[in-house]
């Protein structure tokens, strides 16, 4: 009777219900079709805009951002409604019916907020397509879904074509003042030197540093070498931390415990006493501070062996400054003479064109073109990379050259390299514009993970699909086709030579926050009082460890991406409700204590990457069916994650220190997507469902095991053979009683990366056929057979680590014509060895040399090792030890920059370093 009861009171309602938003669907499915079509016109507004120079451009560009600000609405409002539908019941049995009646009584306001919010989006426009006449775009808008979805612009040669492979960057102009800088780094006095370089924005500062910080002639004059990047808004505590950490690295040993804790004192106590016995060069770049030298003086100790502190600066008072307490030296760069100006430019623009196919006549123009840019590397590099992607046409580089000759009204300098870096940006094309501007979202000199940012772009949805490609290889080419540009920086690199890590220059920077600001494409709020919320918000990005940013943001604001950088450690309980159409959420640089308790409601987010302390994670994670990326590594410890999460079937990459899928056991395999997987931890019962399960991931490309028992080696043998896309694997046993014995009838054939470290009874011989195995490493095999002739055919290694603790030979021969692409190679725990050959023509790439061994003599052959950079001998006999100070050992060594020998006496390690 009750049910009867209340079936009949809501009669009405629902027939208003239904009248009302009788038409929702057909209007819903009309507004996605209006979304496309302003995305498609969108994708050159914003260059027609800029190109507008007469008194209508400011009303062009009101009207396009009202344009965008309308494809912001439309994209909440399609979102909004998917939440919506997702949570109507579904059961259509008769006890459903009281519960569909409570959900629509609970959600009738939201569906009526949804309806109304259509038809204002569709009368607003309506209204903003009556003004697209009078700025003559109507004819463009109507007909900019055919003419711009996904088209890219032919002219362009496609620098994505070329190899994915980052070269060294072209220096040029820069010989007389790097040889410079060197004499006062190596021939200098003995007292601690300051080194100042000094020089406008986009001068190259930055580049000439790196270029003598890494040269053979500093690698093996000091012990200790740190590179420091300073922001403009450093605080000392963070940067005399980043000192020590880097310190610590280069030495080789553990930073000191509580390091996070300490005040400036203590860190300053640490860092003096890191660098107390070590003849040390710091390089201070892009400091801004007049007073910079008084936060770091006291750290660094002088103590009179004739350690050096370089620092690149555009202020010379920084100089000044640092007259009164130490010993100093300036140099003053010098913009490019015209013809090293053409040089560069000739590097970079033709950098495609190694064939010569183009009209001569462009040269002219180039000389015109060059000349507009008074020497400054920056602006040169750029243009080059921009044009370096246009055929090589009179026609198509005239227009470019009037262009610049109307953009460029006054002289170069810092007015005209902004307008210079715009060009740059309005010349790229679409799908690459919003994937710069994304490095906006990013801290002051922030080093970006190639991989992280990527995988961004695919869930911000920039990443397009082409044919034959991943989304992943799509998203790596965007990343090299804007190095190739000169607009992103390589800061790191992979052994492949791929980018590991990069970032923007910072008068780069300045162009992408003010484009981020006019086209509402990131806002921030940081400690320096830097919080602009005013319009729609679409990426937030918070840099400070201060609660009272939620003051600022509780806020209806239509946030879809969420990047926290710092450490607050209350950031715990969960996000606010507001945030419910996130697609983003970056905390891996923000530690949490737990999960957001409210994590199921975001069920748009594909990429979450969160470092928190709890060992758990919440069955609601398996709400977020739309999740690509899951990246938990920040916690150390093993998590167990629940059943729930086998439901993330578009998850790609899971990634965590030591994963637990035994609840998994049963749906592992359901999760066809998957391309990374790491690290999962096997040291448990049950695992053998979950092994068996990996083998139906049949797009698995990256796959770390640890712990991993000989009982399973024929399970995962069977799963790893059915991995055909299987790029990089890992297999970690650490403990003693363990073998690794894989039989992979067919081994992946894309493999580069295989690192077994466990008890290997034997070499297996289908690592032979790996003919694409970049890195290899074998830990603690117990075969006693030469693992040189096994290895040698594997002739595209670059990175060779053998760990050989039951080799009974006593001597490792590398014959002429082996390991032709080596670059480094580590041979340790020999316990039998006692010679190491190297004839000429073996390994003539070699750059880094490691032996952990007690060798009794220098390895025979050292010295056809011509490009070798560094040597370390680590454990000799201290006999060995002694003799390394003869003329011989430095007749032998003199090609390495530097070379370290240490031995064990006493039970004390013993280090000996040439220099």
């Amino acid at each position: 009777m009750a049910v009867s009861f209340a079936i009949d009171q809501l009669l009405p309602l629902l027939t208003q219900e239904v009248n009302l938003l009788k038409g929702v669907p057909k209007e819903f499915e009309d507004i996605k079709d209006e979304f496309e079509s302003i995305q498609a016109f969108l994708k050159d507004a914003d260059r027609r805009a800029a190109a507008d120079g007469d008194n209508t451009s400011e009303g062009v560009k009101t009207w396009v951002k009202q344009l965008r600000v309308a494809a912001f609405r439309i994209e909440d409002i399609i979102d909004d409604y998917l939440i919506h539908v997702g949570q109507q019941p579904r059961d259509p049995g008769c006890v459903a019916v009281f519960d569909k009646i409570t959900h629509l009584l609970k959600t009738m306001t939201r569906r009526h907020r949804i309806a109304a919010e259509i038809q204002d989006i569709k009368s607003s426009v309506r209204r903003i397509k009556e003004r697209s006449d009078k700025y003559g775009f109507q004819r463009s808008f109507e007909q900019g879904t055919s003419n711009s979805r996904g088209s890219r612009n032919t002219k362009w040669h496609d620098p994505r074509k070329a190899a994915l492979y980052v070269e060294e960057a072209e220096v040029v102009g820069f010989e007389a003042p790097r040889k410079r800088l060197i004499d006062w780094m190596v021939q200098g006095r003995k007292e601690r030197t300051v080194v100042f370089v000094v020089g406008m924005g986009g001068q190259g500062k930055t580049t000439l540093a790196k270029k003598v910080f890494d040269s053979k002639d500093i690698i093996g004059h000091f012990d200790c070498r740190v590179w420091i990047t300073v922001s403009q808004s450093y605080n000392a505590e963070g940067l005399l931390r980043d000192m020590l950490l880097k310190i610590c690295k280069q030495k080789g040993v553990k930073s000191p415990e509580g390091i996070s804790q300490m005040n400036r004192e203590s860190l300053t106590n640490e860092v003096r006493n890191y660098l107390q016995e070590s003849k040390y060069i710091v390089v201070f770049d892009d400091v801004w501070n007049e007073l910079f030298w008084d936060d770091v003086e006291s750290a660094a100790i002088d103590s009179k062996n004739g350690s050096k502190i370089l620092i690149t600066t555009r202020n010379m008072d920084v100089a000044v400054s640092c007259k009164k307490s130490s010993f100093i030296e300036v140099l003053e760069l010098q913009t490019l003479t015209p013809e090293q100006s053409l040089e560069l430019f000739n590097k970079k623009a033709f950098k495609f064109d190694n064939d010569g196919c183009f009209q001569k006549e462009v040269i002219g123009i180039a000389n015109e073109i060059v000349k507009k840019c008074n020497g400054l590397p920056l602006a040169i590099v750029a243009i080059g990379g921009l044009l370096s992607t246009r055929e090589k046409k009179v026609s198509e580089w005239k227009s470019f050259r009037d262009n610049l000759n109307l953009e460029l009204k006054t002289d170069i300098h810092l007015i005209g390299i902004k307008e210079i870096l715009a060009l740059s940006y309005d010349d790229l094309p679409y799908y690459l514009k919003s994937c710069l501007l994304y490095f906006g979202v990013y801290p002051e000199d922030y080093e970006v993970k190639s991989k992280r940012v990527t995988r961004k772009w695919i869930a911000e949805g920039f990443v397009k699909e082409e044919k034959g490609k991943t989304m992943e290889e799509v998203a790596e080419g965007y990343l090299t086709e804007l190095i190739h540009r000169s607009l992103v920086q390589v800061s790191s690199l992979r052994i492949d030579g791929k980018a590991k890590g990069c970032r923007v220059h910072d008068l780069i920077r300045d162009m992408i926050l003010q484009k981020n600001e006019d086209f509402n494409f990131c806002k921030h709020i940081s400690d320096d009082g830097q919080i602009s919320l005013s319009g729609i918000v679409r990426r937030l990005s918070i840099t400070t460890i201060d609660n009272a940013f939620w003051e600022c943001i509780d806020q209806p604001h239509h946030v879809r991406s969420l990047f926290c950088f710092g450490n607050n450690e209350s950031f715990t309980t969960e996000i606010p409700t507001k945030y419910k159409l996130l697609k983003v959420l970056d905390l891996e640089d923000y530690f949490m204590g737990d999960f957001p308790d409210n994590l199921g409601n975001f069920i748009h987010l594909k990429y979450l990457s969160i470092m928190i302390a709890s060992e758990e994670v919440p069955k609601s994670i398996g709400m977020l069916q739309n999740l690509e990326t899951l990246d938990i590594s920040g916690q150390q410890c093993a998590i167990e994650l629940p059943k729930e999460i086998s439901k993330l079937r578009k998850l790609k990459h899971l990634i965590g220190h030591a994963l637990s899928l035994i609840q998994l056991k049963d749906g592992i395999g359901e999760m066809k997507s998957l391309q990374t997987l790491r690290t999962v931890y096997f040291n448990m019962d049950g695992a053998a469902e979950v092994i068996k399960g990996l083998g139906k991931l049949k797009q698995m490309k990256d796959l770390v095991l640890l712990d991993f028992r000989e009982e399973y080696e024929s399970i995962l043998s069977s799963s790893i053979n059915e991995m055909l896309h299987l790029e990089k694997l890992k297999v970690d046993n650490i403990p003693d009683d363990n073998f690794i014995c894989l039989n992979l009838i067919s081994p992946p054939p894309m493999l580069q990366k295989l690192i077994l470290r466990g008890k290997i009874k034997e070499f297996p011989e289908w690592m032979l056929d790996l003919q694409n195995l970049t890195v290899l490493r074998l830990v603690w095999p117990h075969s006693v057979k030469d693992p040189l002739h096994s290895l040698k055919s594997l002739q595209h290694l670059l990175s060779l680590f053998l760990e050989l603790g039951k080799y009974e030979g006593l001597k490792l021969h590398f014959q002429d014509g082996w390991f032709q692409k080596l670059k480094e190679l580590e041979v340790s725990d020999c316990i039998e060895l006692r010679e190491i050959i190297i004839d000429k023509g073996s390994m003539p790439s070699l750059k880094k040399f490691t032996i952990h061994m007690n060798l009794r003599n220098t390895p025979t052959g050292i010295q056809h090792l011509k490009n070798l950079e560094e040597l370390s001998i680590v454990g000799v006999e201290e006999e060995f030890g002694e003799r390394s100070s003869t003329e011989d050992w430095n007749w032998i060594m003199e090609h390495v920059p530097l070379v370290t020998i240490s031995c064990r006496y006493m039970g004390m390690e013993i280090k000996k370093s040439r220099s």
